[in-house]
């Protein structure tokens, strides 16, 4: 899970804290950091919700901490390998998604026998942010 940065080095995938308006700060965010310059990217696949996150803070939040492993899936399965002391690497990180993946479709089934359909669209929700294009 490395990408080469503009400078021609690698860039290493970690999860590092985004803080927004000086008063937010976001933890776990997945990031594209150079160890050579000081480039650093937001993972591709999370940028979007990382967005529609940051505005519905608006530009003048209050004060807060926002862990981003608990509102977005992939964050958490980053998050979740390095507590496991796995490297983030595409074989150890697709393991886990797959464990969060089977973990998300049993809760889906629970939620479709009670017909608790708010609880079955989130589970839809935290699903699609664990689609493949994630992993590439």
């Amino acid at each position: 899970m490395l990408k080469r940065c503009t400078c021609g080095h690698a860039m290493k995938l970690i999860l590092r804290t985004v803080i927004h308006a000086r008063k937010v700060s976001i933890t776990n965010v997945p990031v594209y950091s150079c160890e050579q310059c000081p480039r650093n990217e937001v993972f591709p696949g999370v940028k979007e919700d990382l967005g529609r996150l940051v505005g519905r803070l608006g530009s003048d939040p209050k004060p807060q901490h926002i862990p981003f492993d608990e509102v977005h899936e992939w964050a958490g399965v980053l998050r979740e390998a390095l507590a496991r002391k796995k490297p983030l690497q595409a074989v150890s990180v697709a393991s886990i998604a797959e464990e969060r993946t089977n973990e998300l479709l049993d809760l889906m089934l629970i939620a479709s026998s009670v017909g608790d359909e708010a609880w079955m669209a989130e589970l839809k929700s935290r699903l699609s942010q664990l689609s493949a294009q994630y992993i590439s």
